[in-house]
């Protein structure tokens, strides 16, 4: 997609996070390889009943927008409940993890910088 494009988002498998993400899928739409997007990562992550994301930090921030679904988002020693059209921020650094809340899906946009950002 040099020049742009666009496709639907089930055309992107959804991959397992990790072991230490139980119940947690991610599909990486948009990315600095296949897509040619420098700057900016868009994922979906997908987050099962009962699942989570490890309690974990790096050094790069996240921006969310939440599409379905209820869950928490932990950003150090904050909590909060949040669902569709909700939008967080978390910031570089700071210990964080996504729960589902609900007996469906937890399903979110997670943008974050390409990796010669990361640094």
């Amino acid at each position: 997609m040099e020049q742009g494009g666009c496709f639907h988002y089930r055309d992107v498998s959804a991959e397992p996070f990790g072991d230490d993400a139980p119940g947690v899928k991610i599909r990486v739409l948009i990315n600095e390889k296949e897509d040619f997007s420098p700057y900016y990562i868009l994922r979906m992550i997908e987050i099962e009943p009962g699942g989570h994301t490890p309690y974990h930090s790096h050094p790069f921030e996240h921006e969310n927008f939440i599409l379905k679904g209820k869950g928490y988002l932990r950003i150090g020693d904050a909590r909060w409940m949040i669902g569709p059209g909700y939008v967080a921020y978390v910031p570089p650094g700071v210990p964080h993890m996504y729960e589902c809340a609900g007996d469906e899906v937890f399903c979110f946009l997670c943008g974050i910088p390409a990796s010669r950002f990361r640094e």
